[in-house]
């Protein structure tokens, strides 16, 4: 779906595909945040549901979520509340890495920086 058919997306499924809602309840979701199923989709279940459910069987931003269903990031952060509501995906912030995470030390990660700098 190209930016442009977002704009001419239905009003009315998006206010049916949200249950009428215009925001979420959860603030501390945001472009970056990685979505992480915990589940399968259960028979019954919403189709975006069942689709951001199989998508992020694997950490996906919620930017990426967004991408792949078509719809507008506002409409998707509805989606992702009502599946954290009922503990079917977790969300984290990509920098928070668990302590004992194997990461690259800093002087690492400059030489890196300086290197792409100069091509």
């Amino acid at each position: 779906m190209s930016r442009r058919d977002l704009h001419r997306e239905d009003p009315d499924r998006l206010y049916t595909v949200t249950g009428g809602r215009s925001r979420a309840n959860e603030s501390a979701l945001d472009l970056v945040t990685l979505i992480v199923s915990e589940g399968d989709p259960v028979p019954g279940m919403q189709s975006e549901h069942v689709k951001i459910l199989r998508l992020c069987r694997h950490p996906t931003a919620m930017v990426e979520v967004a991408s792949e269903l078509g719809l507008p990031v506002s409409v998707v952060k509805i989606l992702l509340c009502d599946l954290l509501d009922t503990g079917r995906v977790t969300a984290r912030h990509p920098s928070s890495a668990p302590a004992d995470a194997d990461l690259p030390d800093l002087e690492t990660l400059k030489q890196v920086l300086v290197g792409l700098q100069k091509l």
